[in-house]
């Protein structure tokens, strides 16, 4: 009985793989083939984002005196620009007046830099732009020598 049962099983079996052999290629719809093409193109296609500087030195400044830089930058790449945000190493550096808007390839735009003058002597903070860029953060430098202030007494 067992055996008769096992040979029903495999013919059955033998009998469904067989009508499942349909040409696979004939399923293969050409428009879906000619837009997946497109997307995989596309998606190795990244904006660049070129600073016309990643550092700024403010020289010498006097203690609690508040500076003000700008970073301009340019979209190198074959993609649109999109900066999500842009942070600083501590509240003292305030980044802030940048697009949120898509940047084309080959437009420009630029973000101020505002520091407190807090700290003292040689002061270097780092802002971070998050964008989609293929690493995703690009960094910029702020440097000053802050004087001791002189209303401190030691």
């Amino acid at each position: 009985m067992r055996k008769i049962i096992l040979g029903v099983s495999v013919f059955c079996l033998v009998a469904f793989v067989s009508s499942c052999k349909e040409d696979a290629s004939k399923k293969i719809n050409e428009n879906n083939v000619a837009e997946a093409a497109v997307r995989d193109a596309n998606a190795s296609k990244f904006p660049v984002i070129e600073f016309d500087k990643t550092e700024h030195d403010f020289g010498e400044i006097e203690a609690k005196t508040s500076v003000e830089t700008v970073f301009k930058y340019k979209n190198t790449g074959e993609a649109p620009l999109v900066i999500t945000d842009i942070k600083s190493s501590c509240g003292c550096t305030v980044p802030k007046d940048w697009s949120r808007e898509p940047l084309a390839p080959g437009a420009s735009g630029q973000f101020s830099v505002k520091f407190n003058g807090s700290g003292t002597n040689k002061v270097s903070k780092t802002i971070t732009v998050t964008a989609n860029t293929e690493k995703g953060r690009e960094t910029v430098k702020i440097t000053a020598f802050v004087k001791p202030d002189p209303t401190k007494a030691k």
